[in-house]
């Protein structure tokens, strides 16, 4: 699954995580519409403080590293991705569950086009694609 695909299926799960359930499961009625943006774009997650601080490690860890260390970047990435979570009123194992292959990603696709990491904005479009 590519990184957008994943974060679509992140924004998908934490906006079912919200709808209510009747006794049978199945998600109540509401008033109010909820609209998702096939591009990929979710201010929830874009401007929550957890992902700017993914961008931020991402930066720490992969922009002047001779030998990227994976395993750290990964596990620094999964413990940022559980706080996420928890901000979100998510499951964090669910989270990683969703989120798993996005650090060993990201290192790949910085190691194609470092300039990914020079503006937050960019590092996005690399999670999500363009708007």
């Amino acid at each position: 699954m590519t990184i957008p695909k994943l974060l679509a299926a992140v924004a998908l799960t934490t906006t079912a995580l919200s709808l209510p359930l009747c006794h049978h499961g199945h998600a109540a009625a509401q008033a109010e519409t909820v609209t998702l943006d096939a591009q990929g774009h979710y201010p929830e997650w874009e401007q929550n403080p957890h992902m700017v601080e993914f961008y931020a490690l991402s930066v720490e860890m992969l922009r002047a590293a001779r030998r990227v260390d994976a395993d750290a970047y990964e596990q620094r990435s999964y413990a940022i991705f559980r706080a996420f979570a928890e901000s979100l009123g998510a499951h964090p194992d669910g989270m990683i569950d969703h989120l798993k292959a996005i650090p060993r990603e990201m290192v790949g696709i910085v190691n194609d086009d470092p300039k990914v990491l020079d503006s937050y904005e960019s590092f996005l479009v690399a999670l999500r694609g363009p708007r």
